[in-house]
């Protein structure tokens, strides 16, 4: 079980990992708006979709049919299963199972947008107030507490890293074991020699922050800045980008590849999950200048560890960016390509794939076997 298929990002190559290790199972998912030349790793397998797929202009507007999102999911039916494997950012982990199945959910994050990201994405998309901003807040009220209430449906959570492991722990208090996603780092190979410019790619959303990104870099003209990616800040970033700015837009995998091999840094300044990008960054022998918090602080080591691989800044704003991009300018040759490719390393595809797999086995050897946390209830005559 996926949330849904609208662009192939992270969850997405977790997914695909789970798909190649259990080629027979079938797939559920609100919808699936790949197209056709991005679904060859589903395989011939059963696809199921609500009816979100038929709904018109989804696409355009899957963002705004959150409200039905719950009422789509329950209608579901996964009941001739007996393991169900969810891969959930938003409400995967939400489809209904009985007591007879084990369901174990693979969660990026919590939906970040009802828990602790509502103030930023409500801010940035100016539902902070007004009438339609009070519809908003009640919705992801009502939205968090289905959440906290389905939670209940999952047996196991595993979490892609610490920081989100907390944040399941302050939403749901469930236990969580930590398997980080896996990174294609044998897809960035090593390049060592690096031109003077500096890169960023990822969705053009809000909490990735790549607004801020762009308006340091406004405001320090003698350095380049390429951005890749789309998405509906598109329009808003390229009104404050100058000169020394470029926006690439989408750009293919060799492309993305090409620009973080040869980037003088890659900036994240995003309170990610975990980001994958950040990793792939390193494999490529590229330092990377990231906000601190989140699974950034887990990936990246910074300039107080023996082998640093990047810069961290404690703020998200301009004026903190901007101080970590000197400091790096500064410490720069404390930072080898090779020991970035080294950290990198730890976050392997095979790595993910073995822990993945022992994990459900196990679980599922226990669920089996009868051993389970829930003690059966004893009967007096």
């Amino acid at each position: 079980m996926h949330d849904w298929l609208a662009t192939w990002a992270g969850a997405e190559k977790v997914l695909e990992q789970i798909l190649l290790l259990y080629p027979e199972a079938d797939l559920f998912m609100l919808f699936n708006l790949l197209p056709p030349n991005q679904r060859a790793i589903l395989g011939d397998r059963k696809v199921f979709t609500s009816f979100f797929q038929k709904i018109p202009f989804t696409r355009k507007f899957y963002r705004y049919y959150l409200p039905l999102m719950p009422f789509a999911v329950e209608q579901l039916d996964l009941t001739a299963y007996n393991l169900v494997l969810s891969s959930s950012h938003a409400i995967a982990k939400s489809v209904i199972t009985t007591p007879d199945q084990l369901h174990i959910s693979y969660v990026h994050s919590p939906m970040r947008y009802a828990w602790d990201l509502q103030s930023l994405y409500l801010n940035k998309t100016g539902l902070d107030r007004g009438l339609r901003g009070f519809f908003t807040r009640l919705l992801l009220h009502h939205m968090r507490l289905w959440d906290t209430q389905t939670a209940n449906g999952v047996d196991h959570f595993i979490a892609n890293s610490s920081f989100i492991a907390r944040r399941i722990w302050k939403a749901y208090r469930r236990e969580t074991t930590i398997i980080p996603p896996p990174v294609n780092v044998e897809d960035f190979s090593l390049q060592e020699e690096k031109e003077d410019f500096y890169l960023t790619a990822s969705r053009l959303v809000p909490y990735k922050r790549v607004d801020l990104i762009v308006e340091a870099f406004s405001q320090m003209k003698d350095k380049k800045l390429i951005v890749i990616g789309e998405g509906p800040e598109e329009k808003k970033i390229r009104a404050k980008a100058t000169e020394n700015i470029s926006l690439l837009g989408y750009q293919d995998f060799s492309s993305l590849r090409s620009h973080m091999q040869k980037a003088k840094a890659f900036i994240f300044a995003a309170k990610e999950d975990f980001g994958i990008a950040p990793v792939e960054a390193q494999a490529c022998g590229t330092p990377v200048i990231a906000f601190g918090e989140g699974g950034a602080a887990e990936t990246i080591r910074g300039m107080d560890d023996p082998l640093p691989t990047g810069i961290f800044f404690k703020e998200q704003t301009v004026e903190s960016l901007r101080t970590a991009i000197q400091l790096f300018e500064n410490k720069l040759k404390n930072i080898t390509p090779r020991n970035c490719r080294e950290n990198a390393l730890r976050f392997s595809v095979d790595y993910f794939r073995s822990q993945y797999k022992k994990f459900v086995e196990d679980r599922w050897e226990l669920f089996h076997s009868g051993q389970t946390s829930f003690k059966k209830p004893s009967f007096v005559a």
